[in-house]
């Protein structure tokens, strides 16, 4: 059960709307390494996770994923409030503003929707936890992406808190894989995933 919080983690306080940058900094609402991604990639892997550290960990990680989602949310939305249509016209935001208007819809700088295909869960506690390093790394590598673009101080500063988060998760989840190392059976590390039945299911190892 989650408990709702009626605040964002991070303060978000936009004085200049733009939708120039608003549609860049989507693509970490709906986006392939977005934050929606990240969230469901981890609350989903949590139930096959065999260690209750490591499936704490992904409730907890998926969770703050989660309000992220509303920072980048809050975000879109105080860059595309009170626009003119000349504004949206010139800013190239009447693409987008066609289909949504200025509703928040989770999609990639690229205009592309969220799909489920952008994350993965394979019951398979190495697998899933090189896969939470690397989704950790590439949407750090978006959020600089998004710095090098973005000048105005009120946006800048949430992106580079959500930047930072980034770092701490990829930081726990290499924390996690070495406990998951030192759980396995170090034989059958790449070979078996301790959810299954060992008896029923033995590779040839070399």
């Amino acid at each position: 059960m989650f408990m709702y919080e009626k605040k964002l983690q991070y303060p978000v306080n936009i004085k200049n709307p733009n939708p120039k940058l608003a549609q860049i900094i989507i693509s970490q609402y709906g986006g392939p390494d977005g934050e929606l991604g990240a969230s469901l990639r981890y609350l989903s892997q949590r139930f096959a996770m065999p260690y209750p550290e490591l499936k704490g960990l992904l409730t907890d990680v998926g969770t703050e994923e989660l309000s992220h989602l509303e920072m980048i949310g809050a975000i879109v939305y105080q860059l595309t409030r009170n626009l003119t249509l000349e504004e949206i016209k010139k800013s190239g935001f009447d693409t987008y503003f066609v289909d949504h208007t200025t509703g928040i819809y989770p999609v990639a700088a690229s205009g592309y929707p969220y799909t489920a295909a952008q994350f993965q869960s394979k019951g398979d506690v190495i697998t899933d936890l090189h896969e939470d390093l690397a989704a950790e790394q590439k949407a750090r590598t978006t959020y600089d992406n998004i710095l090098r673009l973005v000048d105005d101080p009120d946006v800048r500063d949430p992106i580079k808190f959500l930047r930072e988060r980034e770092i701490v998760h990829y930081q726990r989840f290499g924390e996690g894989l070495r406990l998951a190392s030192d759980r396995m059976d170090s034989k059958n590390f790449y070979a078996i995933n301790p959810s299954f039945d060992r008896k029923n299911f033995k590779p040839k190892m070399k």
